[in-house]
């Protein structure tokens, strides 16, 4: 096939190296940064630049873009696209471009499946990009109603080989519900847990629960302001949820009340548990 990626950022970059490194599949690359693009060349992690006109050679196109860009960039470029032609994202929130996106590929006649990675680090841009990054990873996928089962073994395959070993299929509604507690509300608590004065004397006092708490904090503020905004109702509610449980313990606290402390971390202590299995058996 041949492949483009739009967008050569961490996600978009690590895809392009994976599919240069485990695949035959010619990959085609487009940035909105040309040093970016001529490096992505010159290491071999894209075979050429996706020009205008390259678009419709294209069995496979996916954006790894912000939700806005990724909408903006198929609405502009879908009359150039192949009709048959397979056309992912790789947004971090599913409602918004899935809402614009289906209509627009039933109506045009290639076929959008929305896809969501779920594997990062806490650097960005194609200098961090990695191909090993999916290795063993999850990926989710948000199809319409009317795909075939074929055509999701062929996609589900062809992200197999990229190194993905975990494969959840979803709709945009649940896959952002979910997303807000697993990953949105993550990235908020380490961003005002890092506020705090304490944190520029940890040095020789913090070890792996510091670090866990505050590796996401280095994020990319651009991206996630408009990822927390696309799915503001979902994450606020899950802020609703932990500001009322830290409220809890820190009533129980402030009034040394040992019973309900006890209690609290307790019921944290079984939710874990209770997670854990879940995982366990999935």
């Amino acid at each position: 096939m041949i492949i483009g990626v739009v967008g050569l950022g961490l996600i978009g970059g690590s895809v392009a190296k994976a599919i240069k490194h485990s695949t035959p599949h010619t990959v085609l690359g487009r940035d909105i940064s040309e040093p970016v693009l001529r490096k992505a060349i010159l290491l071999n992690a894209i075979d050429d630049a996706l020009t205008d006109e390259k678009l419709s050679t294209c069995d496979m196109i996916i954006v790894a873009t912000y939700p806005s860009t990724c909408i903006d960039f198929v609405k502009t470029y879908s009359p150039k696209f192949k009709t048959d032609a397979i056309v992912m994202d790789c947004c971090g929130t599913k409602s918004a471009v899935c809402r614009e996106l289906f209509p627009l590929a039933e109506k045009t006649g290639f076929t959008f499946i929305g896809a969501h990675p779920m594997a990062g680090l806490e650097y960005s841009g194609f200098d961090n990009a990695q191909r090993k990054l999916f290795n063993n990873a999850s990926i989710i996928l948000v199809p319409p109603q009317n795909t075939s089962l074929e055509l999701l073994q062929k996609i589900k395959q062809f992200w197999r080989n990229l190194g993905f070993s975990d494969f959840e299929i979803t709709t945009p509604e649940r896959h952002d519900r979910i997303i807000a507690y697993t990953s949105q509300l993550a990235h908020v608590v380490s961003s005002a847990y890092i506020k705090s004065p304490t944190a520029v004397e940890h040095t020789g006092f913090s070890a792996g629960s510091y670090k866990d708490m505050t590796r996401v904090a280095r994020l990319n503020e651009n991206m996630w302001t408009e990822l927390f905004l696309e799915n503001s109702e979902n994450l606020g509610k899950e802020l609703d949820i932990v500001i009322n449980n830290l409220t809890q313990y820190r009533t129980a606290i402030k009034n040394k009340d040992a019973t309900v402390l006890k209690e609290l971390l307790k019921q944290g202590r079984l939710c874990k548990e209770k997670a854990d299995k879940g995982e366990e058996r999935t």
